[in-house]
């Protein structure tokens, strides 16, 4: 019962017993040191002191048990010193964890960089250094570091409650408004219908007297107010300081404002009613000071409102004969009724709602007096658009009376997504940028706001720039609100200007500030609650925060509690945010970094693991000087040092890469942060194949590029040139040399593998990204490289490009790994359109209504969503939403890199994509020559792939989409897709890589057997001055090729089979000069141990047939001298996992080596092989079904399939014609010689008619013809087909022109023709004419739609 009693006593007196705060710790001495700048203070020998008022030393040194702590007084202290070093046993406290620092404290570092003290060994100067043995804890008031705007901040908007009254019909006299001047509130409201009671008059007249002094009157008559308005009630509002109501006529306008016991602050103003068909009005305002010192203005406004309404559209004229004639005075005679006679304004547009000033043509008249004139003379191609045209008349006036209250101040209230806990008057806040330029984050300084609610601030002054504050697309754009002021400041002192550093040659400002370092061994470090400004240098090591080799500084290095470094605000340093170097563990959370140069929050040498990054916001993050990847390109090129002689700067390759988080080691936890604008990057994960600086030796070679990455958690990067985030690329960890001339920690190419406990050998780790969004970066949302990384719940709005993901050019260098985006969102051009100025130097038209908003990179620039480039890759269940292709902007959801030399993995698989306001046409883009495209030359750009697994794409479920022209992937029934440049095709797809050497700068022409008049050129994805060559087709397998080489061919030739199945095979015929004797052998190469080993021979044999008897260890070729071809099988012995580009048991590949004659020519045996080895084309895997319309998402889109031929065969001496039309697979046959005429509607894809036109018709009749064509309505689809021999000469072939046919193509016997009648011609337009075949096979767009021109 004792120890119970014990116990509850304990209990009960716990809650009573407080923390000590650390200023009131006893035995503390009060310490008042003074001011001067050559006291050098030292703390030590169990000294301890309170700091409790402003003083100046030289420097502080507290060690051996000393402890300097700052008094939390009622008065500001100011501690100005060049250093503070905490030495062994030394301790500085300033507030503590359960007692924050509430008073307001800065610590002011001075000096310059040319003084002549000696600067400490490893601290260098001006700091606040922490030694081994060191305590820092500093613990600031708590207050919320930085959260997001909630409702959206427009320019010059104060986003205040501003009031407005407004009356129409009904509401019939004199209104009569109270107003507080104090606060501009409205405090009562009445109506007094004067027109019809004289009571109301009366009743107005004692209204206004009871009214106390000083209150604002504001009045308005509505309608009419003057009928029965009496003498009482003239005579009160005369004392008030009205001079025109004794004239008040009937229905006159009349608006009023006073301030009653003030008739001299009366204004007034009284208009004449003019009738029911012209507006009047009077309108009084004025602005008034509130006792808090701000302005609002009253408005006062009494009406008679002329409204407008737009007719009917008008067509009298069509564009045949002279030209299209809308005038004025023929449409009054047409339609009488219809039309008023003096309009307002006029309106014209093409009959497919193209406004007439964006068509491009020229028009004699425009005029809402005249009417519409367009003239086919004018034109450039002599046709004019059918135009129609509405006119804006005008309608009876009505009544309108309106009060308004603005608040004019100088101010704006800010709508947090949370409390703004601890903000108070006098803090200052950045608003980040929501655009595309980091440069429009804005700062302002709060004001007392009393009647703000709780995540509401009042804040100086308006915005310049929209900051957005909502969801946007279903993607959250929200700003991010960073408090900049803290109660602590540590601060440098700085020069007025640049002076005597290297700096100056890229800065006009002193960037010799203040750091904190803290050295190994250090006793306890936490630092939360301060701001840091004018912090760091420009050199090396000296930092606003910088842990430095500190090895695991958590409970696994022995820190309990860890060490943390939380609440901070560091902005406009000099040089970095946060540097974690050669350190483990460390916490940094809720940290805004703002204004800094070179990386803001920054691992260093690569052997930094188990940091985390919690809730940190950098923005305005600009380019330094210390290392090449902090460098733009200015500083690039001239700044050398560490270059080898004769070094010449690549800026985009070797620097410009400043991120507002560098990751050098991806075994760190980025969670809930945001990189709100960087010169380059947001978030990059770099890599060091072998750890730099005084880290060297700490892992071995390469561990970097495996180790699994932390957690990616909740992140965003917005407003950043380059890209939101990158996972590539390494820098280098070799000094300049003769061979390498870049400078130390350049930029240079590195992989990213994930694998258990970092070994390559063990388990694959994917690297997981979760709800990452990324949205207004110029150039990449992400653009992500490596093996295994998998994204998740994403979101990515208005990039350049969404997202790419790219494995390693020529093999993922994990083979059997996989990239993929899941579960996410891409939106192309939000409703987040952004504002012209000049930071935003790209503007144009855009989205789904073609509005004017900012842009990435070019107005022509083609935006994609995701684009593809390597692989493997799997894109599923997402959504992309308002991407928009423009005539003269590409944009697409799915893109391919442009100007791409590397290879295209067939194992690109997409499924379940869903399509929010993208138009059919915009799915997809194969690209074309053009601006961005070049001249689409390149062997990637030619060999572009994917598999449309479920048909969410297509509507052909297991269809690959290819290059429209790549003839070694299709066959016969591949469907062309004319808006994506691409074709619909089935197969078994695999790739070969064909490595040449001696000579290595040749170019090869593939040919497939099937299609010899098709052959495909590559120019290899190596430089020409490589000592090797290498180009990567994909192919069809079970099918036969030959290659063919610009100049004699390489003697040595060594063919990879790349994501052959086992059994898979395709034949080869490689062109050798004769003369030519070959050693032809078959081995595995392991990529991953570097090994090779011999798996057989082919021997010659002089049966072509025994080819196909191919074993692993015996294989045969055939050497065809009179042709230059030899013959080989190369076929798949081996199991391959189903990401692998190469079999379990390694890469099979067949060598070639070749003993070439001397002196020869090119070894182009094209014209020798074939006919010979032509061979049929067949369709070895069907084409898929098109999904029926129920199965396809419900969209008003979708594809009609059209099939059309006109051929003729012949049995003997017998010789038939045939020809017909198939649309979505029902065939429509033509009958009788000549041509047959099919229309299909243009919205729904419905077949309207089919109509034949014998060869007998088209001589004699040709009108017939033209005028079936022209009963079509608009936007109709017209297929025709010839059968026999058809009349290629007359009238007739007019009515082809008409649907945009090209005329200067001459017909022959057999034709097929896609044409359309509208106003514009579609991509897909098509004629082919042949003697004996003809053929079309495509899908076209329903409904059809005309691409707006940019």
């Amino acid at each position: 019962m004792k120890m119970k009693s014990c116990v509850a006593l304990l209990l009960a007196t716990l809650p009573i017993i407080q923390a000590v705060c650390t200023s009131k710790e006893p035995g503390l001495q009060p310490w008042t040191p003074g001011h001067s700048e050559a006291h050098r203070v030292t703390i030590g020998y169990g000294r301890k002191v309170l700091l409790t008022s402003s003083c100046t030393v030289h420097s502080i040194e507290i060690l051996n048990g000393g402890k300097l702590v700052i008094a939390d007084t009622n008065r500001p202290i100011v501690l100005r010193a060049k250093h503070i070093l905490i030495g062994n046993k030394g301790e500085l406290h300033i507030g503590s964890p359960d007692c924050p620092y509430k008073g307001s404290l800065t610590i002011s570092l001075f000096g310059r960089s040319d003084d002549t003290d000696i600067g400490h060994s490893y601290f260098g100067r001006k700091y606040v250094g922490v030694g081994t043995g060191g305590t820092l804890e500093i613990h600031g008031a708590k207050k919320l570091s930085w959260t997001f705007l909630n409702k959206t901040l427009h320019p010059g908007e104060a986003n205040e409650n501003s009031y407005h009254f407004e009356k129409g019909w009904g509401n019939r006299g004199i209104i009569v408004h109270v107003i507080d001047p104090n606060t501009g509130h409205v405090l009562h409201n009445d109506r007094f219908d004067t027109y019809r009671s004289k009571d109301e008059s009366r009743r107005l007249a004692q209204h206004v007297a009871a009214v106390e002094d000083g209150m604002i009157l504001a009045m308005v008559v509505n309608d009419e107010g003057s009928n029965n308005l009496e003498d009482t009630a003239k005579k009160a509002l005369s004392r008030l300081g009205s001079r025109e109501l004794t004239r008040l006529g009937f229905r006159h306008p009349w608006s009023f404002i006073t301030v009653k016991g003030d008739s001299s602050s009366a204004l007034e103003d009284r208009a004449i009613y003019q009738g029911t068909k012209a507006s009047s009005e009077a309108k009084s305002s004025r602005i008034f000071q509130t006792g808090y010192g701000e302005h609002f203005a009253v408005t006062t406004s009494s009406q008679w409102v002329q409204e407008a309404e737009w007719t009917d559209w008008f067509d009298r004229d069509d564009e045949r004969g002279s030209g299209d004639w809308e005038k004025l005075s023929d449409l009054h005679k047409a339609f009488p009724e219809r039309l008023c006679p003096n309009p307002l304004d006029m309106e014209a547009e093409t009959h497919d709602g193209i406004p007439a000033n964006m068509t491009g043509e020229i028009f004699s008249k425009n005029d809402k007096n005249y009417g519409f004139v367009c003239l086919n003379k004018d034109q450039p191609d002599g046709l004019c658009h059918n135009y129609r045209v509405r006119f804006l008349c005008g309608k009876l006036v009505r009544p309108q009376a309106s009060i308004t209250v603005d608040m004019l101040s100088n101010s704006s209230i800010l709508e947090l997504a949370d409390v703004a806990r601890g903000w108070k008057a006098g803090d200052r806040v950045v608003v980040a940028s929501t655009d595309y330029s980091m440069l429009q984050a804005e700062e302002f300084d709060l004001l007392p706001c009393p009647a703000c609610a709780l995540n509401q601030v009042k804040v100086q002054g308006k915005p310049s720039f929209v900051h957005m504050g909502e969801e946007v697309d279903g993607v959250d754009m929200r700003a991010e609100v960073g408090l900049l002021t803290r109660n602590i400041l540590i601060r440098g002192e700085m020069e007025p200007a640049c002076y005597g550093t290297e700096a100056c040659k890229f800065f006009d400002f002193d960037t010799f500030g203040g750091h904190l370092k803290v050295e190994r061994g250090f006793r306890a470090v936490h630092v939360e609650g301060v701001e840091m400004k004018h912090m760091g240098q420009q050199s090396m090591g000296h930092y606003p925060v910088h842990f430095h080799m500190n090895g695991d500084v958590d409970e696994k290095g022995g820190y309990n509690p860890p060490t943390y470094v939380r609440d901070l605000s560091i902005h406009h340093t000099f040089s970095r945010c946060v540097t974690v170097h050669g350190s483990n563990g460390l916490l940094v959370k809720d940290i805004v970094g703002y204004e800094a140069l070179g990386h803001c929050f920054f691992t260093e040498d690569g052997p930094e693991e188990r940091n985390t990054f919690d809730h940190c916001l950098g923005l305005l993050v600009r380019a330094g000087t210390l290392t090449p990847s902090d460098r733009d390109s200015k500083m690039c090129r001239h700044i050398t040092n560490g270059a080898f002689p004769g070094y010449v700067a690549k800026p985009r390759q070797d620097c410009s890469a400043t991120s507002t988080f560098w990751m050098a080691n991806p075994n760190n936890n980025l969670i809930n942060c945001a990189a709100a604008g960087s010169e380059e990057t947001g978030f990059w994960f770099i890599f060091h194949h072998v750890p730099t600086g005084p880290s060297e030796g700490m892992y071995s070679p390469g561990r970097t590029e495996h180790t699994p990455m932390g957690q990616f958690i909740n992140n965003r990067a917005h407003s950043n040139y380059r890209a939101g985030m990158i996972l590539d690329n390494g820098v280098k960890t070799t000094e300049a040399n003769a061979k390498d001339k870049r400078p130390f920690l350049s930029l240079v190419g590195a992989r990213y593998s994930p694998h258990q406990d970092a070994d390559p050998f063990k388990p694959r780790v994917p690297a997981l990204i979760h709800h990452f969004v990324a949205y207004k970066n110029e150039d990449h949302g992400a653009w992500l490289r490596g093996g295994d990384v998998w994204l998740d719940d994403c979101q990515f709005a208005d990039n350049g490009i969404g997202l790419t993901l790219a494995s390693g050019g020529t093999f993922p260098d994990d083979d059997g790994s996989r990239q993929q985006v899941k579960n996410s969102l891409f939106v192309g051009e939000s409703a987040n359109r952004g504002m012209p100025t000049p930071m935003n130097s790209v503007w144009g038209p855009g989205g789904d209504d073609l509005s004017e908003r900012s842009l990435p990179r070019g107005v022509n620039f083609p935006i994609r969503g995701m684009q593809i480039y390597d692989g493997p890759i799997n894109v599923q269940n997402c959504t992309f939403r308002k991407y928009i292709a423009l005539d003269g902007r590409h944009t697409s959801a799915f893109g391919f890199r442009l100007n791409n030399s590397w290879q295209s993995c067939p194992n690109n698989n997409v499924t379940d994509i869903t399509f929010d306001d993208v138009p059919i046409t915009s799915r997809v883009f194969f690209g074309e020559p053009g601006p961005w495209f070049n001249q689409m030359e390149m062997d990637g750009d030619k060999t572009t792939i994917f598999h449309d697994v479920d048909g969410s794409v297509s509507e052909y479920p297991g269809a690959f989409l290819v290059k429209e022209d790549n003839w070694l992937l299709r066959h016969p029934d591949c469907i062309d897709v004319p808006d994506w440049r691409a074709a619909i095709c089935s197969g078994h797809y695999a790739q070969i890589y064909v490595q040449t050497r001696n000579p290595a700068n040749l170019d090869l022409t593939m040919v497939k057997n099937e299609y010899p008049d098709r052959p495909l050129k590559l120019v290899g994805a190596l430089g020409k001055r490589n000592h090797y060559q290498q180009f990567q087709p994909v192919v069809t397998l079970a099918k036969g090729y030959t290659m063919h080489w610009d100049q004699a061919a390489p003697a040595e030739v060594t063919i990879w089979l790349i994501n052959f199945n086992r059994g898979a095979w395709i034949n080869v015929g490689i062109c050798y000069p004769k003369g030519t004797a070959f050693v032809v052998i078959s081995d595995i190469h392991n990529r991953l141990t570097k090994e090779t080993r011999k798996t057989g021979v082919f021997m010659r044999t002089m049966d072509r047939d025994k080819m196909g008897h191919t074993h692993q260890s015996r294989g045969y070729y055939y050497w065809e001298e009179d042709t230059g071809l030899l013959f080989l099988k190369a076929r798949a012995h081996n199991e391959k996992d189903d990401y692998a580009f190469c079999s379990v048991k390694g890469c099979e590949r067949v060598k070639i080596k070749a003993i070439i004659p001397k002196g020869s020519g090119p070894s182009d045996c094209m014209a020798e092989a074939y006919p010979r080895h032509t061979e049929m084309p067949i369709v070895n895997v069907p084409m898929p079904k098109k999904l029926a319309r129920f199965n396809v998402p419900q969209t008003s889109e979708h594809f009609v399939e059209i099939r059309m031929e006109s051929y003729n065969t012949r049995f003997f001496h017998i010789k038939e014609d045939f020809a017909f039309t198939e649309v979505n697979g029902k065939k429509i046959y033509q009958s009788d010689d000549g041509v047959q005429v099919t229309a299909i509607e243009g919205h729904s894809g419905k077949v309207l008619d089919t109509k034949g036109f014998r060869n007998s018709l088209l001589m004699g009749i040709p009108a017939q013809m033209e005028n079936y064509i022209s009963s079509f309505k608009e936007e109709t689809i017209v297929l025709i087909t010839s059968k026999g021999r058809l009349v290629t000469r007359g009238v007739w072939t007019k009515s082809l022109e008409r649907l945009g046919a090209d005329p200067t193509v001459k017909l022959k016997d057999k034709m097929v023709f896609v044409g359309f009648k509208g106003s514009f011609k579609p991509d897909w337009v098509k004629m082919v004419v042949d003697d004996s075949m003809a053929k079309i096979h495509q899908v076209l767009p329903i409904p059809i739609v005309r691409k707006m021109r940019l």
